[in-house]
């Protein structure tokens, strides 16, 4: 476990960690012919099975990868597979990255970040359908609630207006092309997962998700971080999974989703939810619990952030 310590404002290392990540979807040597990429910072985050114990104030925290598959659908579904195949045949993929400029530190790393600050960072994983995305935006924008979202390339290929509805508002990471679970996949297919993903969210979207990507399903080993830092990724975790995705069949209920929340909540905490409805049940736990959360976790004194606030080692 590497842990950088120290006052953010004042860091030179930190400085240096900005410019670095920055530099991952801004300098020539990431850039791609696919799109202009934005300028708009973007993010995500870390699962309890990686959480450290306690943490220095403002730390970035990062765990050397085993393989590790979390229990959430991270796609909306029952299940965290979906398939095994490489990205959409044919689709039209970025010209090949040169040399990221990814931090040391950072690199080869599947990235916990914790803070001391009183702030929550939710997070929206975008896969299976839209169902819950219109109450979610409702509530985002009627409590003025920031966030930060995750596409799969099939998503945003098949709600483009969604897509860049959010985008025009929130900042966006990669979730793959059509969210298998990496460890299984060969090094090409990771890699068309990763550029078939990119040309369909900024194709939908206008906007470009690197440097911020998920593992699908949380399922990671040291191979599939090294490939995803080789096109300019950084992957990031979550600290809470509301297990929403489980749906009313599962067991589960709005009131037990915010429960979820406002139990683990902590500070710089990750929250995982889903855009989605559960494809038997259709329920939509996560945006009928959302404002529940917000009011909750408001009322324990925590205020909101996107993860490119929270971590300020992020552009």
């Amino acid at each position: 476990m590497v842990r950088i310590r120290g006052d953010w404002a004042r860091s030179a290392l930190v400085a240096t960690l900005i410019a670095a990540v920055a530099a991952v979807g801004a300098t020539a040597g990431c850039s791609s012919g696919a799109a202009s990429p934005s300028s708009q910072a973007q993010a995500s985050g870390t699962p309890s099975l990686q959480t450290p114990g306690t943490p220095p104030p403002d730390a970035v925290t990062t765990t050397s990868p085993q393989v590790s598959t979390a229990s959430s659908g991270a796609d909306g579904t029952t299940g965290p597979r979906r398939d095994t195949a490489a990205g959409t045949p044919g689709a039209p993929a970025p010209a090949p990255d040169g040399a990221c400029s990814i931090p040391t530190a950072l690199r080869g790393q599947d990235v916990t970040v914790v803070s001391s600050r009183m702030v929550i960072a939710l997070t929206f994983d975008a896969g299976a359908n839209a169902d819950g995305v219109d109450s979610i935006l409702r509530t985002l924008a009627g409590t003025g609630t920031p966030a930060t979202f995750f596409f799969t390339g099939r998503w945003a290929q098949s709600y483009p207006a969604l897509a860049r509805q959010v985008a025009a508002t929130y900042p966006i990471g990669n979730h793959s092309m059509s969210h298998p679970e990496f460890p299984t996949l060969s090094d090409a297919q990771v890699r068309a997962q990763l550029d078939d993903a990119r040309a369909a969210i900024v194709t939908a979207s206008g906007q470009d998700p690197r440097p911020y990507f998920r593992f699908p399903s949380g399922a990671v080993d040291a191979r599939t971080i090294r490939l995803v830092n080789d096109r300019c990724y950084v992957p990031f975790r979550w600290t809470t999974d509301t297990l929403g995705w489980q749906g009313t069949s599962g067991g589960r209920s709005a009131a037990s989703v915010a429960t979820r929340v406002l139990d683990q909540a902590r500070p710089g905490g990750i929250v995982l939810m889903h855009v989605g409805s559960h494809p038997q049940d259709r329920s939509t736990l996560d945006a009928a619990a959302l404002p529940q959360i917000i009011e909750g976790l408001r009322a324990r004194g925590y205020g909101f952030v996107t993860l490119a606030e929270l971590i300020p080692a992020t552009p």
